[in-house]
């Protein structure tokens, strides 16, 4: 893919692509909770009947929307970060401390994908209350969002090298 005549890196390329998968994800799960929420309220209000799967549904939804939404605001840099250290200083350290901060938070993510996939295969036999789904497919979230985190985080240290050289 050509952009600004230079080539994308094939990293960054797989990066914007997930990142993008992760966003129609994301823009899916939370139009089905509105609609899962508000479904709940009307039947519990307007029609006195309660809807026992719908409280379930919409947590194991925000669960997915969280975990999804870190990755997400990783690959945009929304994540809250202390500049202090850095402001000021000369571009080298600058971009040495921005390195620093992605492996941080690859070690972080290698972490959630360690623990987050023996916790999805811990409870892989267990079945939710209400919906009677597995609960790996829930806990799953854990590690995928460690993967795209670390992809992300590859793609940006990638990214920072380049500049380096350009």
């Amino acid at each position: 893919m050509i952009r600004e005549g230079h080539r994308t890196p094939f990293l960054e390329g797989i990066s914007r692509r997930a990142n993008a998968m992760a966003e129609q994800a994301l823009f899916g799960l939370g139009a089905v909770m509105v609609a899962v929420v508000a479904a709940q309220v009307f039947f519990r209000y307007a029609l006195n009947h309660s809807l026992f799967w719908s409280e379930e549904l919409a947590r194991y939804i925000l669960v997915w929307l969280t975990f999804l939404g870190a990755t997400v605001a990783y690959r945009r840099g929304a994540h809250p970060r202390i500049d202090l250290w850095a402001a000021g200083s000369n571009p080298r350290r600058e971009r040495l401390m921005r390195i620093g901060a992605h492996l941080v938070a690859i070690a972080f993510a290698l972490l959630l994908v360690i623990y987050g996939g023996q916790f999805a295969y811990f409870v892989r036999l267990q079945i939710s209350p209400a919906l009677q789904i597995p609960k790996w497919i829930i806990m799953l979230v854990m590690p995928v969002s460690g993967l795209l985190m670390i992809l992300h985080a590859f793609a940006a240290i990638v990214s920072e090298i380049r500049e380096r050289e350009a």
